[in-house]
This record gives C-alpha cells, sequence and structure tokens, in this order.
C-alpha cells in the first residue's frame, strides 16, 4: 500500500476532524503537554501515586471530549462532558497536593492554574452549546 504522506488530519471516521479544530480541543491538547511536563520534575517515589494519577486524570479530560463528540444524543454528550470536567477537577485537586508537598512551584502552579481554568472555561461553554 502506497504511503500519502501525514495522515495528521485524516485519521478517524465521520466528524473527528472537526473536534480537532475546536480551540477547547487544542487548550486541552496544551494541558496535557503541560501536565507532563511538570509530572516529570515529581520525585520518582510518586512514579505510582501523583505522577500516575494526574497523566490519567488529564488523558481523561481529552479522552471523555472526544469520545462524546460523536454521542448522538445530547443526554449522552452531555455526560461525555460532565466526565471531562469531573477529571479537570481531580486534576485540579493534585495539583494543589503538589504545592502542599512542595513539588511545585508557585510558577508552576500559577501555569498550571490558567491553563486549567482556561479548559475549564472553555469547557463550560461548549456545553452550553450543546444544549
Amino acid at each position: 500500500m502506497k504511503s500519502t504522506g501525514s495522515m495528521r488530519g485524516t485519521r478517524g471516521t465521520r466528524g473527528t476532524r472537526g473536534f480537532r479544530s475546536l480551540v477547547v480541543w487544542q487548550r486541552m491538547q496544551e494541558l496535557v503537554k503541560l501536565v507532563y511536563t511538570l509530572t516529570e520534575k515529581l520525585p520518582k517515589s510518586e512514579m505510582f501515586g501523583l505522577i500516575s494519577q494526574m497523566r490519567r486524570a488529564v488523558v481523561s479530560v481529552i479522552s471523555n471530549f472526544a469520545e462524546g463528540y460523536l454521542k448522538s444524543s445530547k443526554k449522552e454528550k452531555v455526560a461525555y462532558l460532565e466526565r471531562s470536567a469531573s477529571s479537570l477537577m481531580e486534576l485540579d485537586a493534585q495539583a494543589e497536593v503538589c504545592l502542599i508537598l512542595g513539588y511545585f512551584t508557585d510558577n508552576d502552579f500559577e501555569a498550571f492554574s490558567k491553563k486549567r481554568s482556561e479548559v475549564g472555561y472553555l469547557l463550560h461553554q461548549y456545553k452550553g452549546k450543546v444544549f
């Protein structure tokens, strides 16, 4: 089979390119990168604790958004958006624990909080459009 070059933007099924063009999706991607970068600073003793939990939570934020995007009923779509928002709040609590334990600097926490707030706002706005 002959390669057609980059697959970016061509994978998936009907409508999947649509959510990739949304600002909320793009900000979620930035949050994923930020969380992975920040958790690299945590001690290795947190590999199976906070590091794992925070990475799973941020992946859950973006995954639930993607999974809910193509749901046909508003009820199902909103349920996935609520799961995404819940994972975002879980992540917020975990970041605060990192601050309390001295794993994050004030600047780290501020950068995280700013991005988390932006994602939360955009997610809320998107959910409002679903109704």
